[in-house]
């Protein structure tokens, strides 16, 4: 198995002490997570994309570039890639350099996004949204796989014997499908032969799982191996300690805080009390045995080979922020990367040879 941290740069009040970071704090806060997260031997750090408050991830491939900087050996995903908001030209030329920069360890999960402000932003509906996530993906992956294309779409101007620059290091990129409920997406995703990524975190497991039974359903409905099939899973939650007791101690607050905050600006609560939210979500909160316990339960029903875990300290002292990354590599991943063989992340790593 492997283990993505992820982060959706929100910039929100410290739960413990009420204060708000100021914007360069907080994108310089996301860079260290991701040097810490290559330096404890994480597989992968992810990058979301919103345009809408309390979210600073409005650029992905910007920090991506950044974090390749201070890196050397982490896939650097974006979770996701909004293609629906995106000109999917402009779109290569940004991710094609970010893959250079980064010696081809680039991953992308697209998605067509979500969010009242993306409307007024982009003028991008409801209505038209997904439609211009597929054009978008066809045309960005026609670019990445040839160095002259002709097109023609609905959303954007045609190209006639194009070439856009500069050209990917990887040959191919790994474009991930991100979906919590879109059959679309993995209908997609299927057709092309491509993994999906279920979000797996607002919800109990099974719209998710459902949903993943889908995708395989019609990945040999196209006629792919079903052993070929290739799916991640989000988490809702993370924190991991010697006992159960600690963890939930650890976590309470942080869990009232960000209720508190979904209230706040109206979304739906699910789970009202952080004992139900451990119980029926995907959180991975307690100690290393029962993690381990919970991510088998969850691999049971998806199958999946990838994880992401949040990224964000959310007002824990830097004790137990980085005590339970490093108790997670320690005692967690070697036990689940036993107990679930994975395939290699990034084709730069797969055409040297790894497998591990």
């Amino acid at each position: 198995m492997k283990f993505l941290l992820m982060t959706l740069i929100t910039r929100v009040p410290d739960p413990a002490t009420g204060v708000v970071p100021t914007t360069r704090d907080r994108l310089h806060e996301v860079v260290e997570q991701a040097r810490r997260a290559e330096e404890f031997g994480y597989d992968g750090f992810a990058v979301g994309e919103r345009h809408e408050d309390p979210f600073l991830s409005a650029a992905p491939p910007v920090v991506l570039s950044h974090i390749a900087a201070v890196t050397s050996r982490i896939s650097l995903f974006t979770a996701v890639t909004t293609l629906s908001l995106l000109d999917p030209v402009r779109a290569f030329e940004d991710y094609s350099t970010v893959d250079n920069l980064s010696d081809g360890r680039l991953e992308l999960i697209i998605g067509k996004g979500n969010g009242a402000a993306q409307a007024q932003l982009y003028h991008v509906t409801a209505q038209d949204q997904w439609q211009r996530n597929r054009e978008g993906y066809e045309l960005f992956r026609a670019l990445w796989d040839s160095e002259e294309v002709t097109w023609s779409g609905r959303f954007r101007p045609s190209l006639t014997a194009a070439k856009a620059l500069p050209r990917p290091l990887q040959p191919r990129v790994r474009i991930w499908h991100g979906s919590a409920t879109s059959r679309e997406s993995v209908e997609l995703a299927a057709r092309h032969g491509d993994p999906v990524f279920s979000a797996n975190v607002t919800n109990p497991i099974e719209p998710y799982a459902e949903l993943i039974r889908h995708y395989r359903e019609r990945w040999a409905h196209y006629g792919h191996d079903p052993a070929d099939a290739l799916v991640g899973a989000g988490t809702a939650g993370f924190h991991v300690a010697r006992t159960s007791q600690e963890a939930v101690a650890v976590y309470r607050p942080l869990f009232e805080a960000r209720t508190a905050l979904q209230r706040k600006v109206g979304n739906p609560v699910v789970f009202d009390t952080v004992e139900d939210f451990l119980d029926r979500s995907s959180a991975l909160v307690g100690s290393p045995e029962q993690v381990i316990d919970k991510v088998g339960r969850y691999h049971e029903q998806f199958g999946h080979e990838v994880i992401h875990l949040s990224a964000e300290r959310e007002g824990r002292s830097d004790a137990d922020y980085l005590g339970s990354l490093e108790l997670f590599q320690a005692e967690v991943a070697p036990e689940l990367r036993r107990r679930i063989p994975s395939r290699p992340l990034a084709t730069r790593r797969e055409l040297s040879g790894a497998t591990s």
